[in-house]
């Protein structure tokens, strides 16, 4: 039995003729009949009664093209999957993302993307910029957004996007009545610092050493949603990305702007040695949207929506 035979035998049977059969396929009526009786001689038992010059399946050729029907189903089936994969990928999108995009940046985008992909199967996991990395090289992820501090060796790595840190403080603090906060106003009070790997960390601490400030540390952390939850609570004031504290503002955290400017980088990953799909191709056009969105409305200095002084350095088009 082999598949040519198969496909006579399903297009005797779909069109009740061989010489309809033959019209189909587009061989000629002997050829088809031939195809038969080899079928036959392969299974070892009669498909047709032929009489007046008909071919009358038997009760085993409708058994068998049971089997065949289901078959030719599964192969339909396979071809379309097929298609969807060229088309659009894998039909599911792992994405991996550093704290800071997770909670307004990442889901605003992953909301636009279902829109365009609702049956798309979606992962995330918010993780260190480190981790995002391992997962996005490994290839268990198909797209990652890291922190600029990161080795990028075994990751495609594109520039993302650059945001300009402010001061986050809680309502009441000494510094929420300036209206630019620089170095020297923060020598001594409560700061809440970022981790020291951290690149916008250690350009502060460059600037802060070279005008002679000290800001009392209190606490250190890699997130910037968790400076933001420290500052609000009155634990200090701490450098922040813009677009981690907009879902803090309106309540007692207020942004201030920094002189001077210091900078969140973001990088955009994706696995070495493939392409990506069309869908990771879209996720990453709908992350790009909501970035420019956030950038023409960013967060002022009171905790709403317009052009402040806090502005956000355009991001860079990876």
């Amino acid at each position: 039995m082999n598949q040519r035979q198969v496909e006579v035998f399903h297009a005797v049977m779909t069109n009740g003729t061989t010489s309809r059969a033959a019209e189909v396929l587009r061989i000629s009526q002997p050829a088809v009949s031939k195809a038969v009786q080899e079928l036959e001689r392969s299974v070892g038992f009669q498909l047709f009664d032929r009489a007046s010059g008909r071919m009358v399946p038997t009760a085993e050729a409708q058994l068998l093209h049971r089997e065949v029907e289901a078959s030719f189903i599964s192969m339909q089936n396979l071809r379309s999957a097929a298609a969807r994969i060229r088309d659009f990928g894998s039909g599911k999108i792992r994405i991996a993302s550093l704290s800071a995009l997770s909670t307004n940046i990442v889901p605003r985008a992953l909301f636009a993307f279902q829109q365009k992909h609702p049956n798309v199967a979606i992962t995330f996991q918010a993780r260190m910029s480190s981790i995002v990395k391992d997962l996005v090289a490994s290839g268990q992820f198909d797209v990652g957004l890291a922190a600029d501090e990161i080795d990028v060796t075994g990751v495609v790595a594109t520039p993302f996007a650059t945001h300009r840190a402010a001061i986050a403080v809680a309502a009441g603090h000494p510094l929420a009545e300036l209206p630019v906060v620089r170095p020297a106003d923060l020598d001594g009070l409560p700061f809440i610092a970022l981790a020291p790997e951290d690149t916008t960390r250690r350009e502060a601490d460059i600037i802060f050493a070279r005008e002679g400030v000290k800001p009392r540390t209190v606490i250190e952390t890699p997130y910037s949603t968790t400076v933001c939850a420290m500052v609000e609570a009155g634990l200090g004031c701490g450098l922040v990305n813009p677009l981690t504290a907009a879902p803090y503002l309106g309540s007692r955290l207020i942004l201030k702007p920094f002189e001077p400017a210091i900078h969140f980088r973001t990088l955009l990953l994706l696995p070495p040695g493939r392409p990506p799909s069309r869908i990771v191709d879209d996720f990453i056009a709908a992350l790009r949207t909501v970035i420019a969105a956030r950038e023409d409305s960013p967060p002022d200095a009171g905790g709403r929506g317009g052009r402040s002084g806090v502005s956000p350095a355009r991001h860079h088009r990876a």
